[in-house]
């Protein structure tokens, strides 16, 4: 045991070189100073926000608008290059788009986000993204509701925001679990601390990782990937035989998709650790996060051009990407640039985008053995005739579960044949973006909003894949709307109010979210989050940088999923472009701000 000090001394010491290295590596700092300037007016105006800008001459070329490509984007705006960012959706932003139809707006992707306070990190690096234009509205408190049973009858239970606030919630909610939820709460707090160990796997060298992990180091450091083989049923078991503050401990599941059974505690704990101190949601509506991002691509010199499907990466001779082909109505365009990121996810990239002869390449085909497709998601869509006053509406999540066994519940939908399955529905998430909104009410005075979201298997859909959008047959919408009739049954128990207030309905399956956001069987959060994903040398392989030279990938795939998911792989994937810890920098920014707002504060 003795020499294990030493060895982590040593790697501790390569570790802080390889940083200061690549910090004075030649490429510019995009970090370099405090970029924030006083919020601007909210824009409106539907033809200044759809403004592109045309461009030659790249440095890079970006496939997909979602955060993940929009923010690796931006990064490389801030250093002076020419970027240009494709999206095949007729609206950029992938899941952070918005939608609108028969007077209403509607967001597909994000629906609250954590850790939004002023002096986080996270908050800090949205902010230089979007040059502090970005504003969020901090949810009420409780922002989570979670009800077991029925929605008139069932068991709720409230947590509350702040650290102190949600854990005197649970010990209210479950007296005498006092030392059990103490117990949970602090291995979630240890384990979710050390999520950049996530980040230092992709971006050290592969033979450093697998050396940690051959002498048993790894495990010994990191908390994190201590934890990552353990499912989160497992742990929650140890941790309370109370099944329904299993249940409370279990709940947010459903945000990266993988049931409890099969889930790695370690990324649950970044979850819960992300939401203790309450949600938050972007003022103005989700779309306000690639409307305040897209001009600092432009600026630059860059741009960002919808309804551009890639439809192929180009690989020269040497096995180095060099550019995209483009159909631009009927015919194909190629566009050129040195760089090529991806934010389409591994498996369009690697099965759809490459040419046929690189597919099948070994180390193709073994990145894509690592990683499963994640499960697809049903979205139901509600506009409503009222403010939020008056259908009494509230900045609030809630989370529906029909019982407390919720591997068992999930297991058995999934199971179930699609004409059986809407009948089984195990979780139902409500929530109102438009109650969560500040601004809403300026923007669509005396309309409100409701969104119901569930999971659904892409096979249940699967047999209309290659029928248009709007055109799938009778068959196929008397099943989706077998979805929508039981939702709405529960919806309506839940808002008996809203029965004569409904002036919209519409709803997505799987196959809409392929058709709009291009995951390729219709899941919301990339590849599927499973514990082998978890596990360090596959965290550490699913790096930006894939063995196509010159080609990278960014967003959820690349780090995890979600919207700081997506943040953190276009931060790596930015690292591995510009060869420099753009961890390192955003650090030492944040120390000059700090520092420059204690002198003002004296």
């Amino acid at each position: 045991m003795w020499m294990y000090p030493l060895l982590l001394g040593a790697v501790l010491l390569a570790a802080i070189f390889g940083a200061i290295k690549r910090r004075g590596g030649g490429s510019r700092n995009p970090f370099l100073v405090d970029s924030r300037r006083p919020p601007a007016p909210l824009v409106t105006d539907r033809d200044a926000r759809k403004k592109v800008l045309k461009q030659d001459n790249l440095d890079a070329v970006v496939i997909g608008s979602g955060y993940g490509g929009l923010a690796a984007a931006v990064l490389l705006s801030k250093t002076g290059k020419r970027v240009l960012v494709l999206e095949q959706h007729g609206k950029a932003g992938g899941c952070c788009h918005t939608f609108n139809e028969k007077g209403f707006e509607f967001d597909v992707g994000i629906h609250y986000v954590g850790q939004m306070d002023r002096d986080s990190i996270l908050r800090m690096m949205i902010d230089q993204l979007t040059d502090g234009q970005l504003q969020w509205a901090k949810m009420e408190s409780p922002f989570d509701i979670i009800i077991l049973g029925g929605p008139k009858d069932g068991k709720r239970y409230y947590l509350h925001s702040g650290e102190k606030e949600y854990i005197e919630g649970l010990k209210k909610q479950f007296p005498g679990e006092d030392a059990n939820i103490d117990k949970y709460l602090a291995l979630v707090k240890r384990t979710a601390k050390r999520i950049h160990h996530m980040a230092i796997a992709k971006m050290v060298p592969l033979s450093l990782v697998k050396f940690l992990q051959w002498t048993g180091l790894l495990a010994w450091i990191s908390p994190f990937f201590r934890m990552a083989s353990r499912s989160v049923s497992e742990v929650v078991a140890e941790c309370t035989k109370n099944e329904d503050l299993r249940v409370v401990f279990s709940y947010i599941f459903p945000t990266y998709g993988v049931i409890p059974a099969e889930s790695s505690f370690s990324l649950h704990a970044v979850l819960v650790d992300h939401f203790l101190g309450g949600g938050w949601y972007p003022q103005g509506g989700a779309s306000e996060i690639a409307f305040h991002s897209i001009p600092i691509i432009e600026e630059a010199g860059g741009a960002v051009l919808t309804k551009a499907p890639v439809e192929r990466i180009l690989v020269d001779s040497e096995g180095k990407a060099y550019g995209v082909s483009v159909k631009k109505g009927q015919e194909t365009v190629n566009i050129y640039a040195p760089i090529v990121i991806s934010d389409a996810g591994i498996f369009n990239t690697y099965e759809k985008l490459l040419p046929n002869e690189l597919q099948v390449l070994p180390e193709i085909q073994k990145h894509l053995s690592m990683v499963h497709h994640g499960v697809g998601g049903l979205s139901v869509f509600i506009g409503l005739n009222g403010s939020k006053e008056e259908l009494g509406l509230e900045a609030k999540n809630y989370y529906i579960y029909q019982q407390s066994d919720l591997d068992k519940a999930f297991v058995s939908y999934f199971n179930s044949p699609r004409e059986t399955a809407p009948e089984k529905i195990p979780l139902l998430y409500i929530a109102s973006p438009s109650a969560k909104d500040p601004l809403w009410e300026k923007r669509y005075p005396g309309k409100s909003t409701l969104i119901v979201l569930a999971i659904a298997k892409y096979e249940w859909f699967e047999e209309w894949k290659e029928e248009k959008v709007t055109r799938r047959g009778m068959e196929y919408e008397s099943l989706k709307n077998s979805f929508v009739d039981n939702i709405m049954e529960t919806i309506l128990k839940f808002y008996p109010q809203i029965k004569d207030r409904i002036e919209y309905i519409s709803a997505g399956t799987p196959l809409t979210n392929s058709h709009y956001i291009g995951s390729p069987r219709g899941e919301m959060y990339g590849a599927e989050h499973s514990i082998s994903r978890l596990q360090a040398d596959v965290a550490a392989k699913m790096r930006p940088q894939t063995p196509i030279r010159n080609l990278y990938l960014t967003g959820q795939d690349a780090f995890l999923g979600g919207f700081p998911g997506a943040l953190h792989g276009a931060l790596v994937c930015a690292s591995a472009v510009l060869r420099r810890n753009l961890y390192v920098d955003i650090f030492w920014l944040s120390r000059k701000i700090e520092a420059e707002n204690t002198k003002k504060s004296s």
